[in-house]
């Protein structure tokens, strides 16, 4: 006999059981995704689009377009270090967060080559503890983290985002987008954990983004503008692109409760 459910994040790590057979089958999963990440990233030659040391279009747009003043930020699933380098290199007091060694490892040598400091943790987000991530930060960027989350996890996800968000901070997401063959699942929830696989990540609809994220102000939200093969950004057209802006503290400087674990 196995009672070993007590907390909401005991409930939150079962769940993240039902999807593990997805790493088998060669699909990242929350967790244990070093799995499948680390041999995802082990050959740097590889002809794979976010392979390059280019930021996101809508990051540099923002920037250019002021939206986004200079602070502190956080990374979610930072990847091979571009945007963390970027915003590095643009005065930015960059945290990059990443569950694949070999991922961490290569950001770590972009940095030493473009001669900035990127603080690089290796690890699950949702569980590094706290004292790792104290925020407040000014800015979240997620390319590519939020949608290879299974939709338990989004509790989590907002969950920190209330820890270490700063009020009037933003976050910046990148996420697949339905309607789009093959560039992430359109199953309902319930379907996912019936079929208890991700299918390679979750398409979002900008009304499923705007209520997921209903807590923040909606900047901007559009399609990622496709970018050429010479361009210095890098931009693809089946991804989202949304900026959202935490608002100041409630009265008092309590925060709303969600029921969020």
């Amino acid at each position: 006999m196995d009672r070993t459910v007590r907390t909401v994040e005991d409930v939150l790590a079962l769940l993240d059981g039902l999807f593990a057979a997805g790493s088998e089958a060669g699909r990242p999963v929350t967790g244990n995704g070093r799995d499948f990440w680390d041999p995802f990233y082990a050959d740097r030659s590889r002809p794979v689009p976010f392979f390059t040391s280019k930021p996101d279009e809508n990051l540099a747009a923002c920037l250019r377009r002021g939206l986004i003043p200079s602070g502190r930020v956080l990374d979610l699933g930072c990847g091979a270090g571009r945007n963390a380098v970027y915003l590095a290199s643009h005065g930015f007091e960059v945290d990059a967060v990443d569950l694949s060694h070999t991922a961490v490892a290569w950001g770590e040598d972009r940095a030493r080559e473009a001669s900035v400091d990127v603080r690089f943790l290796r690890g699950d987000v949702f569980a590094l503890p706290a004292a790792e991530l104290a925020g407040p930060y000014d800015l979240v960027v997620d390319s590519g983290c939020f949608h290879h989350l299974p939709p338990h996890r989004r509790v989590s996800y907002l969950a920190l985002l209330d820890r270490v968000l700063a009020p009037g901070g933003h976050l910046a997401l990148t996420c697949f987008a339905a309607g789009e063959a093959g560039m992430g699942s359109e199953l309902a929830d319930a379907d996912l954990y019936r079929e208890r696989e991700l299918r390679g990540g979750l398409a979002y609809t900008p009304e499923s983004l705007r209520w997921i994220f209903s807590d923040l102000v909606e900047v901007e939200l559009r399609r990622m503008r496709e970018e050429p093969p010479d361009s210095a950004l890098f931009g693809v057209t089946f991804l989202w692109t949304a900026l959202f802006r935490r608002g100041a503290p409630a009265s008092g400087g309590a925060r709303p409760v969600h029921g969020r674990g």
